[in-house]
This record gives structure tokens, C-alpha cells and sequence, in this order.
């Protein structure tokens, strides 16, 4: 009789599991069902880059942090510059102090050394190296604040509409922001106007003055002919990637915003490239982008978007656990078909205006609430500002988002027997900064911590260690780390 009872118990978790894949193999949205919240961070789009024909959008023009999908753009700006003849790939650019001081990811570069134009193309393709990017900006146009201020310039030329760059690596900043749609547009811009410069973004390994620096684009091995292009993460867009394939004569870009993790996020894109890469067309129809000279783009006449874009047919099915493959749903609405772009003239839109009707979208000009707190922001950027904390590996990019407040000078080292350490930055006001940040947003676990920073030599830079005291045991430091963690926080408990 037991064994019966457990068979039948077998035999209805199976059947529970063939009902949600057949679900979601349908493409019925279970997050509500299941209880799991939908991801408000996704984004993803792909498009024909043969004729311009938009095979997947969903929520592609909606705001999201680049993060270090901006590399794209600095890339872009470099390969500019060497095309043009302003600068040569065995160029010398001088590390400042300001380029050696940015977070990590990073290859460490020491004030006062150099870095060659073509190591740092390599190191950013494959190391996603934020001082590197600071260093190319710093070179090509004085300062970073002046580079991303024509990355900007050149992003609204080339198509990218919903596009503002505040620095050229993708570390926080609540000002940077971007669309599945435009870094789509910045994916074909750069196969279509750099096709020499371009192989460098399949480059799987680079060494660097002895170093091996490895490839974050782990889709490169994954799907047959995919050539590039970057990766991206900050705590507030989630995992990012934009992929670019050519084969039997069919040539794709691809982009997923906000993953839950770079697995999920790369599997979602791998499931997107399978099932629209089929549908792709092997007519290529010329190029999708007028030339990369400014006054040529900037006297393009754009068509205006349709009203309706096309829908998903169903959502990808990731050969992962069910409750990976229901967190990778999104929370999209259903649909059964791809709808059709209605046409905005007489005849069929192909080549460049099909991509110009698919890539550029004006915005309205609306409000949209805080989901925290109900108040008005502009439409343009209707979505949380980013924790204040970035939590560190991987391709991340970590450092305090928004403006930071300067502090009182630091304050001396108390006695405490457990500590709990939140980061180390470059100045002592930043660190303090962002303790006062952390115990204002954790609040309990940490009301009787007391905030200081202790200094630290790491090579020629000085370091300063953002640190709570107060604790009396490990146990209590690591319940305060834990609430921490929960607010976005990286942290770790330490014996003083």
C-alpha cells in the first residue's frame, strides 16, 4: 500500500513538471502563478541585421542602465579615432591618477605608466577594464566628463535617441541610461562602419604584459558564428549582454537586459539565438546604417516608428531547473505570434529605412510614480535608482551610486572585537560616505554600529577600508552583514 501511495506521488510531480514546461513551452506567463515576482529590469530585442526586420522586442525602449555595455560606445569612439588617422594602435596613453583610482573590474594600472591604444581595445573586450576605458577617454578628449559628452553627441547620430553617457566605463551614475533598442542600433553601427576593427571583439583570451585576461563573453563558445560583442553588470540593470552572429549568409543582433545572473542571462540569449536565427534572411540588402560621417548621419531623415513593434511568440525554454526557467519568464504577457509591423508607406520597408522604422522611437513625454514611494520622475528615466552599494566579482563594476556627500574627516579606529567592512575606496570621505548611506538604508542591525575607515597600502595607492565596529561577537557581526547583503551590500565579518 506504501508503495503504491509513493508511486502515485511520483507520478504527480512528474506530471506537475510536464504541465509547466508545456505551460511555458506555450508561452504562459507562471510568475504569478508560481509566486515568483516578474523582473522588472528585462529587456530584450532582436533584429534581422540583413534587412532591418525586428524578429523579437520586449520592453526595448524602456530606460536601463548600460553598465558596461558603455564600453561599446568608448570602443566605438576609439575605433573613430583610428580610422580617421588621429591616433595609431601603438599610441602611448598616459595613466592618471583619477584613470588608475576606478573600481574594479580593472587590469590595475599604476599613475604614471602607460597603456598602448591597442591593449586597451583588448582589455576592454576582454576585461571589461574600467581603468583602461578612463584612461582612452582621458586620451582622445581631455577629460572623461568631455569623452562622454561626445559619446552622447555621437550616440544621438548614429540613431541611438534615448541614449545619455556620464562616463566611459558603465560604473554607476543615476544619468547613464540606454534602451535594448539603441544598444541594438550601436551593435550593427559598430559591425557596419569598423568591419576592421571589429574582430576584436571576438577575441576569446588577451595577454597582457604576461597576464591572461579571459573573455566575459562566455555566448562566444555557445552558439555557432557568434562574433561578439560585450557583457555588463551593475546591481541596478542586472546582467546585460549584446550578441552579434554571421553564418550561411544570416547575421543577427541580439540583446538581453537585466538577468537575474550571467547564466540565466546568457541561456536566455543562447534560446533567442536558436529560435530566431532560423527566421533570419540570408538576402542581404546592403548596409542598415548611413556612413559613419557626422554630417552624412546627421542629415538623416528617420521614419517614424509604428505604433505597434512586434511581440514575443513565447518565451525561450531554458534547460535549467523549473524555477530558473519560471525566474527567466519575466513576467511578460503572453503571446501567441509575432504581430505585424504595419507598413508606413505603400510599399514594404527594406535595408535602412526598415532599420531606421525599427530602431528609433520618440518618447512621451509623461510621468511615471517611484514604485517605493509614489513620487513623480520623468518618464525618460521611470525606474529605481540603483542601491548605494555595488556588490563585487564577476564582470561587475563597484563603487557608490548616485551623489555621494562628503563627511567630517575620518574617524579613529574604535575598539570592537568583531568588524564588519563594506568596501574600500580611494578617499576616506567616499568611504565615509557610504557607511552613513548603509546605516541609514539597513537602519536596526546596524543603529548601535559605529562607521570609521582604516587606510591600507595596495602598491603605490592608499586605500581606505569602510568599516562597523561595535560588535561583540561573530555572530552578531555576521547577523549585521546578512542585513546588509539583503540591501545590496558585499561585506564580510573580520576578527580586530
Amino acid at each position: 500500500m506504501r508503495s503504491e501511495f509513493d508511486g502515485l506521488k511520483t507520478a504527480a510531480r512528474k506530471l506537475t513538471r510536464m504541465f509547466v514546461l508545456a505551460a511555458m513551452g506555450a508561452g504562459l506567463s507562471l510568475t504569478h502563478a508560481a509566486g515568483a515576482d516578474a523582473n522588472p529590469k528585462y529587456a530584450g530585442f532582436v533584429i534581422d541585421a540583413n534587412n532591418g526586420q525586428v524578429l523579437y522586442s520586449e520592453n526595448a525602449d524602456a530606460p536601463r542602465y548600460p553598465a558596461s555595455l558603455t564600453k561599446m560606445m568608448t570602443l566605438y569612439m576609439t575605433f573613430d579615432a583610428l580610422k580617421s588617422g588621429r591616433v595609431s594602435l601603438g599610441n602611448k596613453m598616459p595613466v592618471s591618477s583619477y584613470a588608475a583610482g576606478r573600481p574594479p573590474s580593472k587590469l590595475g594600472l599604476k599613475t604614471g605608466s602607460t597603456l598602448t591604444v591597442e591593449e586597451g581595445i583588448y582589455a576592454l573586450v576582454t576585461k571589461s577594464a574600467n581603468d583602461a576605458s578612463v584612461v582612452m577617454a582621458e586620451f582622445l578628449a581631455g577629460s572623461e566628463s568631455a569623452f562622454a559628452a561626445q559619446m552622447t553627441a555621437r550616440a544621438r547620430k548614429i540613431g541611438m535617441r534615448s541614449t545619455t553617457f556620464k562616463n566611459a566605463n558603465g560604473l554607476p551614475d543615476s544619468g547613464q541610461r540606454t534602451t535594448a533598442r539603441d544598444m541594438a542600433t550601436l551593435g550593427i553601427a559598430l559591425r557596419e562602419h569598423f568591419p576592421e576593427y571589429y574582430k576584436y571583439f571576438s577575441t576569446r583570451s588577451y595577454s597582457f604584459r604576461g597576464r591572461r585576461l579571459g573573455n566575459h563573453n562566455r555566448v562566444l563558445g555557445r552558439f555557432q558564428g557568434t562574433d561578439g560583442i560585450k557583457t555588463g553588470y551593475i546591481n541596478a540593470s542586472g546582467f546585460n549582454l549584446v550578441s552579434s552572429v554571421a553564418r550561411d549568409g544570416k547575421s543577427l543582433v541580439a540583446v538581453v537586459m537585466g538577468g537575474r545572473s550571467g547564466r540565466s542571462r546568457d541561456d536566455h540569449m543562447v534560446d533567442l539565438l536558436n529560435r530566431y536565427f532560423p527566421k533570419a534572411s540570408t538576402r542581404d540588402t546592403g548596409p542598415l546604417l548611413a556612413s559613419r560621417a557626422v554630417g552624412a548621419v546627421g542629415n538623416v531623415v528617420v521614419a517614424e516608428l509604428p505604433k505597434r513593434g512586434p511581440l514575443p511568440d513565447s518565451r525561450p525554454v531554458v534547460q535549467t531547473s523549473i524555477d530558473e526557467r519560471i525566474a527567466l519568464a519575466y513576467g511578460s504577457a503572453p503571446a501567441a505570434a509575432i504581430a505585424r509591423l504595419p507598413e508606413p508607406r505603400s510599399r514594404p520597408l527594406l535595408g535602412r529605412d526598415a532599420l531606421r522604422a525599427a530602431l528609433v522611437q520618440e518618447r512621451p513625454a509623461t510621468r511615471t510614480p517611484f514604485p517605493e514611494s509614489g513620487r513623480s520622475i520623468p518618464a525618460a528615466f521611470g525606474i529605481p535608482l540603483p542601491p548605494a552599494a555595488i556588490p563585487g566579482g564577476k564582470d561587475l563594476d563597484p563603487t557608490t551610486t548616485g551623489s555621494v556627500v562628503a563627511s567630517a574627516a575620518p574617524a579613529a579606529i574604535p575598539s570592537s572585537p568583531w568588524v564588519v567592512q563594506i568596501a574600500a575606496t580611494p578617499g576616506a570621505e567616499q568611504a565615509m560616505a557610504m557607511l552613513g548611506e548603509a546605516k541609514n538604508k539597513v537602519g536596526g542591525p546596524l543603529s548601535s554600529a559605529k562607521p570609521f575607515t582604516e587606510t591600507v597600502k595596495s602598491g603605490s595607492q592608499t586605500l581606505y577600508r569602510a568599516r562597523f565596529a561595535g560588535f561583540s561577537s561573530k555572530d552578531e557581526a555576521r547577523n549585521a552583514c546578512a542585513a546588509l547583503k539583503r540591501s545590496a551590500y558585499n561585506c564580510y565579518a573580520v576578527a580586530n
